[in-house]
């Protein structure tokens, strides 16, 4: 997957599969470049990824050509230029609950009046050695701007939320949107009616829409409510279940 084709696919509704990167490792990375993942999603709103870890991180998505988004710890302007500076494909923003977030994050993530500043030796602006014209083009060819539904106002608001323009994508977060409804599982009908109101606005406007599931046969169940984008667990969960079956086939043979 080509770093800048991402976007693109997106718009077309190609099904696309990436996963959470919750280790802030350039090996991690460089290793799941070589996966045939679509794109991953490093987690800094709930692991540590500092500044510099992560600065890290996509200078090793970008020297490999391999998307690399990152979901930012909040919606401030500040959170949202420090990884686009640093070469982010895209970002993913938690707890998008109102028209008003989701305009914010889309104004921060692009150049222009009271959104994103330009800084000519940054990554993204390749250092210097590009004219500002064709940096900015790019940006908007390129940068992917995803809300996280993840609370029942979410929910509620999603009409006006996926008809912001210039918002690719609608990430459905299906454990806190059932903690929002006071549910402990993923089998409520409060989810299962969230699901489908958030698709059909999603499809009404024609954008991408994204979940996380944590077994690929999930999508079996899922697909009907319109996604065509999944995040599939993180590396932990498969270094984890790669550990745990091969000390279950250990224990079998001895």
């Amino acid at each position: 997957m080509d770093d800048k084709s991402l976007k693109t696919k997106m718009e077309n509704q190609v099904p696309l599969l990436g996963t959470f990167v919750r280790t802030p490792s350039i090996e991690v990375i460089e290793i799941l470049a070589e996966s045939g993942l679509d794109f991953i999603i490093l987690d800094s709103e709930h692991f540590p990824f500092d500044r510099s870890r992560i600065d890290a991180c996509l200078s090793i998505g970008k020297a490999l050509n391999f998307p690399v988004l990152v979901r930012v710890p909040n919606s401030s302007h500040s959170e949202i230029l420090k990884v686009l500076d640093s070469g982010a494909t895209g970002i993913v923003v938690p707890h998008v609950d109102s028209v008003f977030k989701a305009k914010e994050i889309v104004k921060a993530s692009h150049y222009g009046a009271g959104g994103r500043g330009y800084a000519g030796g940054t990554r993204s602006a390749g250092r210097i050695s590009r004219p500002m014209s064709d940096v900015i083009n790019e940006a908007k060819k390129r940068t992917v701007v995803i809300a996280q539904i993840e609370e029942s106002a979410g929910v509620d608001s999603i009409n006006e939320i996926a008809a912001v323009e210039g918002l690719d994508a609608v990430f459905l977060g299906p454990s806190d949107l059932s903690l929002s409804y006071g549910q402990t599982d993923l089998d409520s009908q409060f989810l299962v009616d969230a699901m489908e109101k958030v698709g059909e606005a999603a499809a009404r406007n024609k954008i991408n829409y994204i979940t996380f599931i944590t077994d690929i046969i999930k999508i079996n169940d899922w697909q009907k409510y319109g996604f065509t984008t999944y995040v599939l667990g993180s590396e932990h969960a498969w270094i984890m279940r790669g550990a745990q079956k091969a000390t279950q086939d250990f224990k079998e043979r001895n």
